[in-house]
């Protein structure tokens, strides 16, 4: 059975910088892409950024620039960089597992494992 958590949410003022981790746990050939979500109360949640069995990474207008993922294939770890954060970034911040190879940022619906969320607050 896969297990995901994701760490290193909290608190952080406009401008600041946050790095997200997601420790899995279970067969690493259980999956074969991973993605960051994040979902803002009263809003649906929406990919950030994800990465392809092959490395390949994708992500969302709004953070490109800002947010870099990246993963420890070893490890079995996920992990989301951001910087230059702002208020609109507030959110749960999910990670996410899925069979498919090729990820995306736009179809929740292909993830199969997901983690319980991890809080990021940013105030301006």
């Amino acid at each position: 059975q896969v297990q995901l958590q994701e760490s290193g949410g909290g608190s952080v003022q406009s401008g600041g910088s946050r790095w997200l981790v997601c420790a899995s746990l279970g067969p690493r050939s259980s999956w074969n892409s991973m993605a960051w979500f994040r979902q803002a109360p009263g809003k649906e949640r929406e990919g950030v950024a994800c990465i392809d069995s092959d490395g390949t990474t994708r992500y969302q207008d709004s953070v490109k620039g800002r947010f870099t993922i990246s993963q420890d294939v070893a490890k079995n770890s996920l992990f989301l960089q951001m910087s230059a954060l702002k208020p609109d970034d507030t959110a749960m911040y999910f990670c996410a597992a899925s069979f498919a190879k090729t990820c995306s940022v736009k179809t929740v619906g292909i993830y199969n494992y997901w983690g319980p969320g991890t809080q990021v607050t940013v105030s301006s």
